[in-house]
């Protein structure tokens, strides 16, 4: 029967670890839960390293830290120890190189990399590290992602608007799975949210047509990026991703939006998180407009009533009133639990 949550299932750390016996530990663990492969490391503290091992459906993710090492799976090991997976490897901190049997890639933060673990390769992280890695059955990956596997390793690194915007996203999804595993929420929708993703940038790397889903993800990153731009409109957006506004309309209509409508949308909901946040009585209504993009606080005004039945300022008091009643709810609590040690005092 299938997962119903996001599950923690391992984690590991070398630090309560002798450093003598560091590396045969962290190639135990990972033999076990991730994949055989060897480790060295050349400081003179040893391998300092943790991870922690999140399963969604089918899909395992490891969120991996450490200092400057090295992992290898050697051909002799793809031989006696196989698995046949692809791995989706963002590096969120840290640099590397990644050589495989026709080359070697330099990784830096924000790449990504995609090869399958039936063939040998060498990772190895000059300095401290952190990355996610994405283990995905290979039945599983050319189902969702790619009909035809990856026979060769695959570098993603921000070459064009679509790849900067989709690897972001993943960025996003992934840190916040690992940031946060458990809860309510359904592993089957988010693993495919991640393999739609994969999907999505490897279409593009090898020349497929790109769908219109991918147009979207990228719009709405560039847009989240340039809100506080006044001039960010749905031709700079559509310059931006190398589409017409026709085209770029298109991919907004499967949501039920126009680009016109996403922005003023996510401006607004920017501007009334700001007005609600604490201590917002401090901030001033023209800087908070300017802030998300509206040259005309006249404009901010009118939408924002129009959008939430109330104006800027009316949601900054109400925000104020919100705290003051919470602040004094919290103190009443406080005195009613020493109450009672007072009296039988």
């Amino acid at each position: 029967m299938p997962t119903q949550t996001v599950s923690l299932i391992s984690s590991a750390a070398t630090e309560n670890v002798a450093p003598a016996e560091r590396v045969e530990f962290w190639e135990d663990y990972n033999r076990k839960v991730l994949v055989g492969l060897s480790c060295r490391s050349y400081s003179g503290q040893g391998l300092r390293a943790t991870e922690t091992n999140i399963r969604l459906r089918d899909v395992l993710l490891a969120d991996i830290a450490g200092n400057a090492h090295v992992v290898e799976r050697t051909p002799a090991m793809a031989r006696s120890a196989p698995k046949d997976s692809v791995f989706a490897t963002l590096l969120i901190g840290g640099a590397a190189a990644f050589l495989h049997r026709n080359g070697c890639a330099p990784v830096a933060a924000g790449n990504l990399v995609i090869y399958e673990t039936r063939q040998p390769y060498l990772f190895g992280f000059s300095s401290s590290m952190r990355q996610i890695l994405v283990d995905i059955p290979r039945e599983a990956f050319v189902e969702a992602c790619w009909s035809g596997g990856v026979p060769e390793p695959m570098l993603f690194a921000q070459e064009s608007a679509h790849e900067a915007a989709l690897l972001s996203r993943l960025r996003t999804l992934l840190a916040g799975l690992v940031a946060i595993p458990g809860g309510d929420r359904d592993p089957e929708e988010i693993q495919r949210a991640v393999l739609e993703l994969l999907g999505l940038l490897i279409v593009e790397r090898c020349g497929g047509s790109i769908p219109a889903t991918a147009h979207l993800i990228a719009a709405k990153e560039h847009i989240e990026r340039r809100l506080h731009d006044p001039r960010l409109d749905a031709a700079e957006v559509a310059g931006v991703l190398g589409i017409s506004v026709r085209h770029l309309a298109r991919a907004f209509k499967t949501a039920g939006t126009t680009p016109t409508r996403h922005i003023l949308e996510r401006r607004l909901q920017r501007a009334n998180a700001q007005l609600g946040a604490p201590r917002a009585e401090e901030t001033r209504i023209a800087d908070v407009a300017y802030r998300w993009g509206f040259s005309s606080q006249a404009h901010f005004a009118r939408a924002f009533h129009h959008r939430f039945g109330h104006t800027p300022s009316e949601a900054r008091s109400i925000a104020a009133a919100r705290t003051a009643i919470e602040g004094a709810t919290a103190r009443g609590a406080d005195n009613r639990c020493v109450g009672p040690a007072w009296v039988d005092a």
